[in-house]
């Protein structure tokens, strides 16, 4: 079980590589734009989606490695993997073609505030559940 633990770790470590890489582009050498672009965002997403899946995994084999997963869990669980989603819905949506600024090119990708905050707002989502999903048992 300390094997599964690991990789979640590797996995939450890999998912903050990428968030940060999307979220500050100079750090690899490219020059910074003045906008979003969906690469960025994809990386930003996907560095978010890493770190949620490496520590509930994490906290599944580290905690409750022999435990089966109560309510309470499934909850934060289920919570956590929505927070993901609307982000996804959040920062994707003038790509997607729903947002407001839907008739950009995908080249010039406007992020308004209201997608920052409901991509900022998923995270806590996002963060709440698997606070819930940790605390949500007795540990071993």
């Amino acid at each position: 079980m300390d094997r599964v633990a690991q990789f979640g770790i590797a996995l939450g470590a890999l998912g903050l590589l990428l968030l940060i890489m999307g979220l500050f582009p100079g750090i690899t050498g490219r020059t910074p734009t003045l906008n979003v672009g969906v690469v960025q965002l994809a990386a930003m997403l996907i560095g978010w989606s890493l770190m949620t899946f490496g520590a509930l995994i994490y906290a599944k084999f580290t905690y409750f490695a022999k435990v089966q997963s109560n309510l309470t869990q499934q909850i934060g669980s289920r919570l956590a993997l929505t927070g993901i989603v609307f982000a996804a819905i959040c920062g994707l949506a003038d790509v997607l073609g729903f947002g407001s600024n839907a008739g950009v090119l995908a080249n010039d990708v406007v992020i308004g505030q209201f997608q920052i905050a409901g991509i900022i707002g998923s995270f806590v989502l996002s963060s709440l559940g698997v606070i819930l999903f940790a605390i949500g048992n007795e540990p071993r």
